[in-house]
């Protein structure tokens, strides 16, 4: 049976109201959980951007469901930091964590003051952090020279079983180069025919393991609030990698999405008032081979959301 998960976004609900979101999200029968890990919002009025890794500790502790967080070793995080503290939720919560360590947003990283390398730099010094991370998690003691410097470096807690570290990929050339590595794999939504080209970029690779999909959507009781709740809170989200990654800041994003439309929104979000519309999406998904949807509702207000899809939606997804 496909995995329903709630996906919290640390940069649009305070982590407070976000714990006791996910708590709902539990009791309403979704079954998993992931987030982000920024220091940075996307927007001035999403307004918040909790730190992850002390928020997962207390929803792992306050819920019995499994957890993943995409995160990026390098730049802002030492891979021997990322290793630490996943290994320390994965010992305390055996086979509850996974992470997706990417290659990163400027917008989170620009605070180290160091330069904001090109993607093939990031990509290379991604790899380099998987594999610290890995060797870290086998309990060896690790000493690195390349993109990321590493002396002597050694976790006294090993984690048995070892976090998954699931590849976060939205292009088919980075799902493709993900295979090497990676024990699963995460993208967003996307046009269905683009996500198959990601999905199979993978695996004829050789990657492995479990197909997860975050899906940013848009529901309210009427079509006209679901449209307003995107295009307030997720209309600095529709531009391609290439854009979100290399921006700096909230105040950025705000100014080249000023004039993001209905049209273009619709394009990243899946916008309806209609909860039978959001299943026809969600199972079209499934049936591309998606093991796990993370479902992101884009708005700041989740209750509502979730006990509408507990209802309506989870039901029939099953």
């Amino acid at each position: 049976m496909a995995v329903i998960g709630f996906h919290a976004s640390h940069e649009q609900v305070s982590p407070a109201r976000l714990l006791t979101d996910v708590q709902l999200a539990e009791a309403a029968g979704f079954d998993a959980a992931m987030c982000s890990d920024h220091i940075e919002p996307w927007s001035v009025r999403q307004g918040h951007s909790g730190f992850a890794w002390s928020w997962l500790g207390a929803a792992l502790a306050s819920t019995g469901l499994r957890f993943g967080v995409v995160t990026a070793p390098g730049q802002r995080y030492h891979p021997a930091i990322i290793a630490h503290a996943s290994a320390t939720l994965a010992v305390m919560f055996p086979g509850r964590f996974w992470l997706a360590p990417g290659s990163g947003e400027n917008s989170n990283e620009h605070i180290t003051g160091d330069a904001w390398p090109s993607k093939d730099v990031r990509q290379q010094r991604l790899e380099e952090s998987v594999e610290v991370i890995r060797r870290l998690h086998r309990g060896e003691e690790v000493t690195h020279r390349g993109l990321v410097t590493v002396e002597h470096a050694r976790i006294w807690e090993v984690p048995e079983p070892k976090p998954e570290l699931i590849a976060p990929a939205i292009s088919i050339d980075t799902a493709r180069r993900a295979a090497a590595w990676a024990d699963g794999l995460i993208t967003v939504n996307q046009p269905p025919a683009q996500l198959k080209k990601v999905l199979e970029a993978y695996r004829n690779n050789g990657g492995h393991g479990k197909a997860a999909l975050q899906v940013h959507l848009s529901w309210a009781p009427s079509e006209e609030a679901a449209v307003e709740i995107g295009l307030d809170q997720w209309r600095t989200n529709v531009f391609p990698p290439h854009v979100s990654a290399d921006l700096p800041t909230a105040k950025h994003f705000d100014a080249v999405s000023e004039h993001v439309g209905e049209d273009q929104l619709r394009q990243s979000v899946n916008v309806s008032a209609d909860t039978g519309r959001h299943v026809e999406w969600l199972q079209e998904y499934l049936d591309l081979g998606f093991d796990e949807l993370y479902l992101h509702f884009v708005g700041q207000e989740q209750e509502p959301f979730i006990n509408a899809f507990a209802e309506k939606v989870l039901p029939q997804l099953r």
